[in-house]
């Protein structure tokens, strides 16, 4: 048995690795190849779906909802079984690509570097074209602080749904875990709005995706705090504002890790109209981001050792036990 867990805990953690090199090595594959765009692409032809009465939305979404993620990781999880009576070598080398496409490490920076580097340079609008990418803001209304402060919470809120959330779900269930995450995270991002169209038909998926990030949100903002700290910035405050400014955003979760980044800088991050996180005690410079970016790299390999480590052992340790 005590072989069986370690055997277990060893392929997972390489697993895990592998993705990450092959995150860092290729970073995201053309659209036409990505998983996550095939996941949009089945959940746009899903909203024809979104008709009848009110109680009919509901119902439909619910049910959309569960094909979907069952539509995706069912496959998986039978294609992933099947390679590991097969060919152990193979399994892993599909499972860490597999796993890679269900979070985005090398992009967090890739899109965000950018911005602090066209500002240090003088190139507003240079700085202005990589809005799009990282958020559904207006560019052309955004001034310099705006755009930092828009890199910034994109940073801390990306850490979550980006990175340590599919993480903490394969740790709990795998490769299976880690994509359902993932088209649960992608139906939030398409159908979770409380517009009139569609803000029965998408309940639900709004409702998951908050439920699946509750506990990696708050994780995530403790690990972004002790980062902070690691890094000689500011963790007291970082935790201090975390824990006053959290509710302040209209999502349960995203108040947590931005805020505890705002703190971290001493700076106060910004959405018109909508939230204002943080003391101004520093005006936001694009050094900014490139400190946001340290934190997060910090705050995800933390996440990995203290928290998805130890998960995956229990996991590990269990279906071994369940096996034998």
């Amino acid at each position: 048995m005590l072989e069986n867990w370690v055997t277990y805990y060893i392929t997972c953690t390489v697993i895990m690795v592998l993705a990450f090199v092959f995150d860092l090595a290729i970073g995201d594959p053309p659209s036409r190849l990505h998983p996550v765009v095939w996941m949009g692409y089945v959940i746009g032809k899903a909203k024809r779906l979104n008709r009848g009465s009110r109680l009919a939305r509901r119902v439909l979404g619910v049910l959309v909802a569960i094909a979907i993620i069952a539509l995706f990781s069912i496959p998986i999880y039978l294609t992933l079984k099947v390679l590991s009576n097969v060919s152990y070598i193979a399994y892993i080398i599909i499972a860490g690509l597999l796993l890679k496409f269900s979070f985005a490490f090398r992009s967090l920076a890739d899109y965000t570097k950018p911005i602090a580097e066209k500002l240090m340079a003088g190139d507003i609008d240079g700085a202005r074209s990589f809005i799009p990418y990282i958020a559904r803001r207006d560019p052309a209304k955004l001034n310099k602080e705006l755009m930092i402060s828009t890199a910034v919470e994109s940073i801390a809120e990306s850490t979550v749904d980006g990175v340590t959330s599919p993480l903490f779900y394969f740790a709990l269930f795998g490769v299976p875990g880690a994509i359902a995450y993932r088209v649960a995270n992608t139906l939030d991002s398409m159908l979770g709005y409380k517009t009139q169209e569609l803000k029965d038909f998408g309940w639900f998926s709004a409702k998951l995706d908050t439920i699946l990030n509750f506990i990696s949100s708050r994780l995530t903002a403790l690990l972004i705090a002790f980062s902070a700290w690691l890094l000689k910035l500011d963790g007291r405050s970082s935790l201090k504002i975390a824990l006053r400014d959290h509710s302040k955003t209209e999502s349960l979760n995203a108040g947590w890790p931005m805020s505890a980044m705002a703190g971290a800088l001493n700076v106060k991050l910004i959405k018109v109209g909508f939230y204002e996180l943080g003391d101004p005690v520093n005006k936001l410079q694009p050094i900014h981001i490139f400190q946001a970016i340290k934190i997060m790299r910090l705050t995800i390999l933390l996440y990995i050792i203290i928290i998805c480590l130890p998960i995956l052992a229990l996991r590990c340790i269990f279906l071994a036990s369940w096996v034998i």
